[in-house]
């Protein structure tokens, strides 16, 4: 009997999927392009000239009587992004179906690690800036840039072992989902309901449709444009529906009689390699794929190599000019940013794990070093993508706005260098995460080198 192979029976044996090491490769490769978009930014702004003056020129879609006008800033922001956090409820559905999501025990560390991850940084924004003109930025303290920290675990090498790498991938969706809920509800001003019902009963609609089984690509891209349009008038962010739209869609593992009809039609091309059984068994490999890995493979290329780096380009630029780096020395809300993403991450990704460890409701690979966990926390650390977004979101005054943009950056360069320095002073040292006398996961077989 054949049994489908996921995510986490792969991860049990010490070996990761090839859905998941593709997303590392794709989220290491992108980061290089996106830490080049936020240097040819900074450039653009502090040696060149027109960085804002482009942004802000009107785009414009007009159909029939019907114009929608937004700088392209905001088209970035508001349209493209959309794709991105699409990208992160695929991932999101996937995990929680197949991966390292799925089940109580296997969530629960890193769902502690990035709810003390989320809230220790906000407290400590506070702590600098409550009571001040910043004191609603909180938000832009407390998000993990998957993209930097998986390039930046590649620079680390052997001393970041793959079950660390899953964790902080698990860690950050968690993270992204706190990101999200924080733009839903605390950064949404002047809600329109007619339209947010609108946008509502289209969810609906499309949850009714996954359940009946139906899935017509051209029909989902068409009601996720409406439910965009209507989100965007109710002056919710739309990146709310990229992830509602990207939870949607099924996940699951090739079904046995999925494979077996591959097979089948694989043999026929054998005996018969027409252009005919060729197609015919090219559609039945592809039905065998859930639709959410499929979109995967389409999408997250572009979301990680085109859009993410155009948002950084539209969004990292800012004067480093003296009066700004002066002003910026003495902000509470740049070093409220800075503190928060170097001191809070730490200490928040490292405590949440411990309870979870501690109290015996998560686990986590028994081979595991406190060394290597810490030195993961401080990665946790670089902010940036979503940082930046929400700095877009939460500031209206340009002069706040450069000072969080320089805090970010700060903050994100010196997390980069503690998770480093932590990896190669304590990476090995520290003792196995799992604490004496609690269930840990047992031994992995060993396996010969592939």
């Amino acid at each position: 009997m054949i049994e489908p192979v996921t995510t986490a029976t792969l991860a049990e044996r010490g070996e990761l999927s090839r859905a998941a090491k593709a997303f590392l490769r794709t989220e290491s490769g992108s980061a290089v392009l996106l830490l080049g978009a936020a240097v040819v930014a900074l450039l653009w702004v502090n040696l060149g000239r027109g960085y804002e003056e482009f942004w802000h020129t009107e785009f414009s879609l007009r159909i029939g009587d019907t114009e929608l006008t937004e700088d392209l800033r905001h088209w970035v922001n508001d349209g493209l992004m959309v794709l991105f956090f699409f990208s992160v409820g695929l991932e999101m559905s996937r995990e929680a179906v197949l991966g390292e999501l799925r089940g109580a025990r296997a969530i629960a560390a890193p769902a502690l690690a990035a709810v003390g991850g989320l809230v220790v940084p906000a407290l400590l924004f506070l702590a600098f800036n409550a009571g001040g003109p910043a004191s609603g930025a909180w938000g832009i303290a407390i998000s993990t840039d998957t993209a930097v920290v998986v390039g930046v675990l590649a620079l680390v090498g052997p001393r970041c072992p793959d079950q660390l790498r899953v964790f902080l991938l698990a860690l950050a969706i968690v993270d992204d989902i706190g990101a999200v809920a924080a733009i839903a509800f605390f950064y949404t001003d002047d809600v329109q309901v007619t339209p947010l019902l609108l946008a509502g009963a289209l969810f609906l609609a499309l949850l009714a449709l996954r359940y009946a089984q139906f899935w017509r690509t051209p029909l989902y891209v068409v009601i996720g444009l409406v439910m965009w349009l209507a989100v965007l008038e109710s002056g919710v962010h739309p990146s709310v529906v990229g992830v509602a739209l990207g939870l949607l869609v099924n996940a699951y593992a090739p079904r046995r009689d999925d494979i077996d009809q591959v097979a089948v039609l694989g043999r026929s091309f054998l005996v018969d390699p027409s252009a005919q059984r060729a197609l015919a068994t090219q559609a039945a490999v592809t039905e065998a794929v859930s639709p959410n890995e499929r979109l995967q493979l389409r999408i997250q290329p572009w979301s990680s190599y085109v859009i993410v780096p155009l948002f950084v380009l539209a969004n990292a630029g800012v004067p480093l000019d003296g009066a700004t780096l002066a002003a910026a020395a003495t902000s509470p809300l740049t070093w409220g940013i800075i503190v928060g993403l170097t001191v809070g991450k730490v200490v928040g990704v490292s405590a949440g794990t411990w309870v979870a460890l501690r109290t015996g409701i998560g686990r986590v690979p028994d081979t595991l070093r406190w060394g290597q966990l810490l030195g993961g926390a401080g990665l946790a650390g670089i902010g940036f993508t979503v940082a930046l977004f929400v700095t877009d979101l939460a500031l209206d005054d340009p002069l706040l706005v450069n000072e969080a943009k320089i805090g970010i950056l700060t903050g994100s360069l010196l997390a980069a260098g503690i998770g480093w320095a932590i990896f190669r002073f304590a990476g090995e040292r520290g003792g196995q995460c799992a604490p004496s006398g609690l269930p840990v996961l047992p031994p992995r077989p060993w396996r010969p080198p592939a």
